[in-house]
């Protein structure tokens, strides 16, 4: 187990040292926000899809397609387990926290933190796996999710959830597993270089991100016992509360499981300060919870991760 726990502190490691470039881009003016959209939109519009893509050529294999309806399947049991454990925070006297507190537990950082990841303690298989629990996020956060932050469906938007580039890189990819057809080696190769792009440029935006916020945003100095809970329950509650349960019901699928328990371990998803500002909510607690939680993480997901490691075998 030891040597599960070095595994992914290193790797968390590497990550931390990409976060602290985009970190000091930010302190020397290196970057600014303009660049940095570019750069999220980059990722989330041409990279994150490549590197979906890229996941996606394999020869089509029958384990490999049963695997991934059962990553499916956890993925969405891992959503609505985390809906449950959310109703553990209640904010009565300001719902737009309480909303926003609630979807920040449910929806971690799969994309930026957990994808990356997945891709370097599991190779290709933890991408292929993590795409699919990044389809199924994107589905349930532009539904499930906006249910949660707005308490009904009044800001569902059907054209947002279309355009998705999550669902539009798993459009690609997955016809051509399912036909087992590889691309031609130039556009391969062009495809794959994009796709490793991710996980040096998501880490640089965290960075910049975190450089942003102040430092008592880091601190449970003064917080209400809410924020302090949401905290708890995302970095470690719904891995306390899933694990177990994967190894009881899904230890058949060892690699799956570790993939999940990856993006389980994650931070707050990135898109919770995007909604809180796109639909009016509490965009102060939003930023400070996902910039608050990456930080954190980088202590408590060597831990996690290391213990299904240990636990599945891998």
């Amino acid at each position: 187990m030891i040597e599960s726990f070095l595994t992914v502190a290193r790797q968390v490691g590497v990550l931390a040292l990409l976060m602290g470039v985009g970190y000091v881009c930010k302190r020397k003016r290196v970057l600014d926000e303009s660049a940095v959209k570019g750069i999220v939109d980059l990722l989330l519009y041409i990279v994150a899809p490549c590197l979906i893509v890229t996941a996606f050529q394999r020869p089509f294999a029958r384990a490999d397609a049963e695997a991934a309806l059962v990553t499916a399947a956890m993925a969405f049991a891992i959503q609505f387990a985390g809906w449950g454990i959310s109703l553990a925070i209640r904010d009565k006297a300001n719902l737009a926290t309480q909303g926003v507190l609630r979807f920040a537990v449910v929806f971690s950082n799969a994309g930026f933190m957990g994808l990356p990841l997945d891709q370097a303690l599991l190779g290709t298989d933890g991408v292929f796996y993590g795409s699919i629990y990044i389809a199924v996020f994107n589905l349930t956060s532009w539904t499930l999710g906006l249910a949660i932050m707005c308490g009904d469906l009044s800001c569902l938007e059907m054209k947002q959830l279309v355009r998705n580039p999550g669902l539009i890189g798993i459009a690609l990819g997955l016809p051509l597993f399912l036909t087992s057809t590889t691309l031609p080696e130039p556009v391969h190769s062009a495809v794959a270089s994009m796709g490793e792009l991710n996980t040096p440029l998501a880490m640089i935006v965290i960075g910049y991100y975190l450089a942003q916020s102040r430092a008592r945003r880091f601190t449970f100095a003064g917080c209400r016992m809410q924020v302090a809970l949401a905290y708890f329950l995302r970095l470690a509650g719904v891995s306390i509360a899933v694990v177990p349960v994967l190894y009881v019901l899904c230890r058949r699928w060892p690699v799956p499981c570790v993939a999940m328990s990856i993006v389980t371990a994650a931070p707050v998803a990135a898109v919770t300060a995007m909604f809180a500002a796109k639909f009016g909510k509490d965009v102060e607690s939003a930023a400070s919870i996902v910039a608050g939680t990456t930080v954190v993480s980088i202590f408590t997901m060597p831990f996690i991760v290391g213990f299904s490691l240990w636990l599945f075998g891998v």
